[in-house]
């Protein structure tokens, strides 16, 4: 299969006449074909039109059906072979592992998302039956199950082609609440978008699922993406991106007639903090595995450690040497997008021209186009804090150390620090009153908090979170990855006193899904 330049609402292929996208090389800078006319604000509201069409069937389709579709869902992708692969290494300039490697990802996560619809634990059953004869006032019938939102529209991200794409997380975790998605794919890599949008919309003919359960749409510029955020029949958001984007969508959101909840991730600079024995005993190892992590695919992860917090000190000081030789010796990679690339030069520019901030190693120049040259910097805590420009996030390969005066001003960076969704805590035993003492602090800053690993690769699993106060995301209660993804989908309804006949099967005193319920109080 090759990609036509189209986009896909419902079963149609449609070719737009708004303004053309191109994919670019960022390897070599050439332009890719095909052509993506982009869509009018027409056929967005045909996408969404067709998206509400399909959700009364599609939100009581039945647990197996459902999770039968997400399974084969991974199936069509898988078939599009080295197709798929090759497309997103011309449309990226990723290597070919960490692309296959992605793929069995976006897979994983569909086919955990089946498993998570056919356990129905999502539905959060509860049943207070009737008590006619309580006294004072007797107990009417109450029943509770989760229901999906409606449409949902996606916004692709830039640096997962895959996984946080078309078919990615929200997308799974969307239509595995009984939500029909429509997405608005990244100009960025389009081809591949397409393969993969042709893939889902397989199965849903495979399924024999009304078409409106999927589409996806291409458009350049803000107006495709905010006409389908003001889209009347979508009742909810998921977004990857940058700050100022998500912001833009959560203004139009909150200004419609009926405001939804936009899920956006958006900025984290993912502190890491190296506690004091820690520091004196493995610095130096400590400095290259963190090398390591901030390389890791130029940066390019929502998750790289951006921050380094420690004591001045000896130590500090040869973790610094060693961390800096670990840059020089960092190759130049390929960033994803020109556009990627500019802001990351602009950000380091900024860094190295602040005169409360020193460099301590830059990596060699690349010698192709948009390539990200590594770049280690180092201020003081009381210059961190009072230049509330050294936490903004520099999408790429870049990180600074914060040189704190004693562990108070340590606890003080850390409180003032924005929302995270990682922070890290490099410690050995000597350490665990230190820990102890920022645990609390960095509960309330982070999604995730780990001790002595790298917060570069997100599990999919069930315990994972993917999220953490503004700004790291828009809403602190939530996250992008793990099977709780499914929640942010769902809202509770409650039925009082429903005959058998009325009440949804998961309701119904027989329990023909099998699933878990909680009745009058007890597990059952």
């Amino acid at each position: 299969m090759t990609p036509q330049g189209t986009s896909l609402i419902g079963q149609q292929a449609i070719t737009g006449d708004q303004a053309t996208i191109r994919a670019i090389d960022p390897a070599t800078g050439e332009a890719l074909a095909p052509e993506y006319p982009g869509l009018d604000r027409s056929a967005v509201a045909q996408a969404c039109q067709l998206a509400e069409d399909a959700f009364a069937t599609y939100r009581e389709s039945s647990l197996d059906d459902r999770a039968a579709f997400l399974e084969a869902i991974a199936t069509e992708i898988e078939a599009l072979g080295d197709a798929l692969i090759e497309r997103a290494m011309a449309e990226t300039g990723l290597p070919r592992a960490r692309l296959e490697g992605e793929r069995g990802r976006t897979c994983g996560q569909l086919r955990l998302f089946a498993s998570v619809v056919r356990a129905g634990e999502w539905l959060d059953v509860r049943i207070d039956p009737a008590l006619p004869e309580r006294e004072p006032m007797p107990r009417v019938d109450l029943r509770q199950r989760h229901v999906a939102l409606g449409p949902v529209a996606v916004f692709g991200a830039s640096n997962f082609p895959l996984a946080f794409s078309v078919a990615g997380g929200d997308t799974a975790s969307a239509l595995a609440a009984g939500c029909p998605v429509v997405v608005k794919a990244h100009s960025a890599h389009p081809g591949t978008s397409e393969l993969v949008g042709r893939a889902v919309q397989a199965a849903v003919a495979q399924c024999g699922l009304p078409e409106g359960v999927f589409s996806v749409l291409f458009g350049s510029g803000k107006e495709i993406g905010q006409a389908l955020v003001a889209n009347p029949h979508i009742q909810a958001v998921g977004f990857t991106g940058s700050r100022g984007g998500g912001l833009a969508l959560m203004a139009t959101a909150q200004n419609r007639p009926q405001p939804i909840p936009v899920y956006a991730e958006m900025s984290s600079i993912n502190p890491v903090f190296l506690l004091p024995e820690a520091l004196q005993a493995r610095g130096e190892a400590i400095a290259e595995a963190f090398i390591g992590s901030l390389n890791m695919g130029a940066g390019q992860f929502c998750t790289n450690p951006g921050l380094v917090i420690a004591v001045k000190g000896e130590a500090l000081d040869a973790f610094l040497a060693a961390a800096g030789e670990a840059v020089k010796d960092s190759a130049a990679q390929t960033m994803l997008t020109p556009g990627i690339h500019g802001a990351y030069q602009d950000g380091v520019g900024a860094l190295a021209a602040n005169s409360k901030v020193r460099e301590i190693a830059r990596g060699p120049a690349g010698k192709g186009p948009h390539q990200c040259q590594s770049a280690l910097f180092a201020t003081r805590g009381a210059d961190f804090l009072a230049d509330e420009a050294l936490q903004a996030e520099v999408f790429g390969a870049s990180g600074l150390v914060v040189e704190c005066a004693d562990a108070e001003e340590m606890q003080r960076v850390a409180a003032a620090l924005e929302g995270q969704l990682t922070a890290t805590l490099q410690m050995d035993d000597g350490d665990l009153e230190a820990a102890r003492t920022l645990l609390p602090v960095l509960e309330r800053k982070a999604g995730r908090v780990l001790a002595n690993g790298w917060p570069t690769g997100v599990e999919v699993c069930h315990a994972m979170v993917h999220g953490g106060p503004f700004p790291a995301t828009s809403d602190s209660r939530t996250t992008s990855v793990g099977s709780a993804a499914i929640f942010r989908f769902l809202r509770p309804v409650c039925y009082q006193n429903l005959p058998q006949g009325l009440l949804p099967e998961a309701l119904q005193d027989n329990n023909p899904l099998d699933v878990s319920r909680l009745v009058d109080g007890k597990r059952e």
